[in-house]
């Protein structure tokens, strides 16, 4: 069987699971044209059906297996969407599957891989431990391995997203979409650069676990020491070898983003376009605000891959992002321990607008002296220059503010 992907393959594939999955919408974000100088367009896959881009990959997969194949049940690894694409495939055709996934996936995305009726078995931190786990159960069972994105027929249904892309924007320049094996991007970018040469193909990557960009670097694909990571949906420690060659040779420029510049993609996606976003859905916003993307002028789409967040950790993802963007500010004053100190604190906070959330008092702090107690405020402003001007008002008012 051969390995590589071709054109046809993914119209086939498009062909294939038009009636199976839906057509997510492009959006505009005006927002971020004017920050950019760019017209900018969202390709929301996190509207998908499981709520991610990977559902394709996995449905095109099963379609074209034997019947020998399925009547062995399927086995796949996953840090959670490839997992519910995969489950709610073989739902479909009474199919048996068990997934195996990391044992830090997310809840939201272990119970919906239940939900839609697979057996779920969880294993190490990172989607390579899985990975290992998953090959050990299909030697014992012999069930059919599903890999999530080192497979032509999953690259394929990836592609799918592609041509819609330039069905729906033909004069398109930039796409950008995130990377974790390789899979989405190698699909992307072989439909458009196939249709459309000269269209530039951007991937982004977490800065954690930048697997793909130390592959092209050595011009291997090779293991990485990967560092936890919120883009838990590209968190691989070794790329794919089929999807490393397809990008290898049709992808243009690889970026990596850190951790606080996600918080503040997920964030502003939220806030500014409504759209929720997962952590690896969130990349290719968190390149184009930390001025990763040296082009102007140009119609660029980026792929929001999907959005299946824990809710747990989007609470955390956002009060990180707020204190990044000075939203949030959090500052101790040693006041004397009598009455109404606290008080005129309070009043110069509140007569400068920011809104109290926390407020902690002791007297029991190591270095205090006998008159002296200490607050700690957590309070929220409305961006970073009022906050500084809280601050200065304070200072202003006689209180050291640490």
């Amino acid at each position: 069987m051969k390995n590589t992907v071709t054109l046809e393959d993914i119209i086939k594939a498009q062909e294939t699971i038009k009636n199976l999955i839906k057509r997510t919408p492009i959006v505009e974000c005006p927002t971020l044209e004017a920050i950019t100088g760019n017209k900018i367009y969202l390709k929301l896959e996190n509207l998908q059906k499981t709520g991610s881009f990977k559902v394709r990959g996995a449905l095109n997969k099963i379609a074209n297996l034997t019947e020998q194949e399925k009547s062995m049940g399927v086995i796949a690894s996953s840090a959670g969407n490839h997992a519910q694409g995969v489950a709610l495939g073989a739902a479909a055709q009474d199919i048996k599957a068990t997934i195996v996934m990391p044992a830090t996936a997310p809840l939201a995305k272990i119970s919906a891989t239940r939900g839609y009726g697979a057996e779920v078995i969880l294993h190490g931190n990172v989607y390579d431990d899985a990975f290992s786990k998953a090959c050990e159960v299909q030697k014992e069972t012999g069930a059919t391995f599903l890999h999530p994105f080192d497979d032509r027929f999953v690259i394929a249904g990836q592609g799918t997203i592609g041509l819609e892309i330039l069905e729906d924007i033909p004069d398109i320049d930039v796409v950008i979409v995130p990377i974790g094996g390789g899979g989405i991007l190698a699909g992307i970018a072989k439909a458009i650069k196939s249709i459309k040469p000269e269209v530039k193909i951007i991937g982004v990557e977490a800065s954690n676990a930048a697997s793909m960009l130390e592959a092209i670097k050595n011009n291997c694909v090779c293991e990485i020491d990967s560092k936890p990571t919120i883009a838990d949906g590209i968190a691989v420690r070794k790329a794919g070898a089929t999807t490393f060659e397809m990008i290898r040779e049709n992808v243009d420029e690889i970026v990596t983003v850190s951790e606080d510049e996600i918080a503040k993609a997920i964030l502003f996606l939220m806030e500014k376009s409504k759209v929720v976003a997962e952590g690896a859905g969130a990349t290719p916003i968190a390149a184009l605000l930390a001025g990763k993307i040296n082009v102007k002028d140009k119609k660029i789409c980026s792929v929001i891959s999907g959005g299946n967040m824990d809710i747990n950790l989007m609470e955390r993802i956002l009060n990180r992002a707020l204190i990044l963007e000075g939203r949030r500010f959090e500052f101790k004053i040693n006041l004397t321990d009598k009455a109404g100190e606290l008080h005129k604190i309070v009043k110069i906070i509140s007569d400068s607008n920011a809104n109290i959330l926390n407020i902690n008092q002791t007297m029991y702090k190591k270095g205090l002296g006998i008159t002296q107690q200490q607050a700690n405020f957590v309070v929220e402003c409305f961006d970073v220059n009022h906050r500084d001007e809280l601050r200065k008002t304070l200072e202003d008012a006689g209180y050291e503010v640490v």
